[in-house]
């Protein structure tokens, strides 16, 4: 199954999918956060035949929604009325430990739509060994 997880942000998105066995996340682009951006990801989506979408939820270190976190219902909002299977994944600073591990560069929000992927690859297999 073929995953894709967003990083969603006021100004970028962040975009990573996994590979054909579903067990690796790839940071593969950044997007601008613009009126094309739900186009953008559908076609990405349909042209690497992704199964889920996963769209990093934002919360604060209590656990709280951060106030970005209504745009990201929003976006789900629109991915879904095109058909597209979303779902929420908690996500608290993976831009931060991404630029710790690669510095700030053009693929940063891709790389932290890649930390969000991993750590839903993760749940997902560790709930299966349960």
């Amino acid at each position: 199954m073929r995953i894709m997880a967003i990083d969603y942000g006021s100004k970028r998105v962040g975009i990573a999918s996994t590979d054909e066995s579903g067990r690796f996340a790839l940071p593969r682009m950044v997007l601008d956060n613009d009126g094309k951006l739900v186009d953008k990801v559908v076609a990405f989506k349909d042209d690497n035949n992704i199964e889920q979408v996963v769209i990093g939820e934002s919360n604060n270190l209590r656990g709280k929604p951060n106030p970005i976190q209504v745009k990201i219902e929003e976006f789900k909002k629109s991915l879904e009325e095109r058909g597209v299977d979303t779902l929420l994944h908690p996500e608290v600073l993976t831009t931060r430990e991404a630029r710790q591990l690669q510095g700030n560069t053009e693929m940063t929000d891709a790389s932290a739509a890649a930390l969000i992927l991993k750590s839903f690859i993760d749940t997902m297999y560790n709930k299966r060994d349960e």
